[in-house]
């Protein structure tokens, strides 16, 4: 039987109480994750961009809106982690200095496909038409889907000046001449032309 006059003690109390207990540990939590988050915001390896890292071209931005546009993120991650087995398989493993520029960044967490952010250079433009016009052409048993209209969808020249001066604003290096030629650099450009762009950019440079 137990003691009713036992003194209850504070750790007993916590744990009886429902209330005091979802508050202490929403405090542990937050407090937590500011001790292992705000110091990344004053580290050099994260903040500053990889030695040969540059701001995409206005073509490869286009493509990016486009590849986050139609989902693509939700099926390839682009963020190889420090295993042997991923290194083996598609490249260096990734550093926060890659990312700099990623607004918002596409490490993604599902990998229905590869990895992507090795994947530049790796196949040719005409390899990249193929596989975005219809994947089992070159790959048997994708069970990617098809996106056929890219290649007679057409980019928006005026849309693009617009986005690169909002990123200009949160630290992405694009000059006033970069922005005035954004336009004329995708003029006449089909999305799947800035897809591929976009693609065959990605992870050209190793860490």
């Amino acid at each position: 039987m137990a003691d009713l006059n036992k003194p209850v003690t504070g750790h007993e109390r916590i744990e009886t109480n429902n209330f005091l207990m979802i508050v202490l540990i929403l405090v542990a939590v937050i407090f937590g994750g500011l001790v292992e988050i705000v110091p990344l915001f004053f580290q050099r390896s994260t903040t500053e961009a990889s030695p040969g890292v540059k701001p995409y071209t206005a073509l490869q931005l286009a493509g990016r809106d486009v590849y986050i546009r139609e989902g693509c993120y939700n099926c390839h991650s682009q963020m190889i982690r420090p295993f042997r087995a991923e290194t083996l398989r598609y490249g260096p493993y990734s550093k926060a200095g890659e990312f700099v520029y990623d607004h918002p960044f596409q490490w993604g967490s599902k990998r229905t496909g590869p990895d992507l952010h090795r994947v530049g250079g790796r196949y040719s433009d005409e390899w990249h038409r193929v596989h975005l016009n219809q994947p089992r052409d070159v790959v048997p048993e994708s069970n990617m889907p098809a996106y056929p209209w890219l290649a007679t969808a057409t980019v928006d020249p005026a849309s693009m000046a617009p986005k690169m001066k909002a990123l200009r604003t949160v630290g992405v290096p694009y000059t006033d001449a970069e922005i005035a030629e954004a336009a004329e650099a995708v003029k006449g450009k089909t999305e799947m032309d800035a897809v591929i762009a976009y693609l065959q950019g990605m992870g050209r440079v190793s860490p």
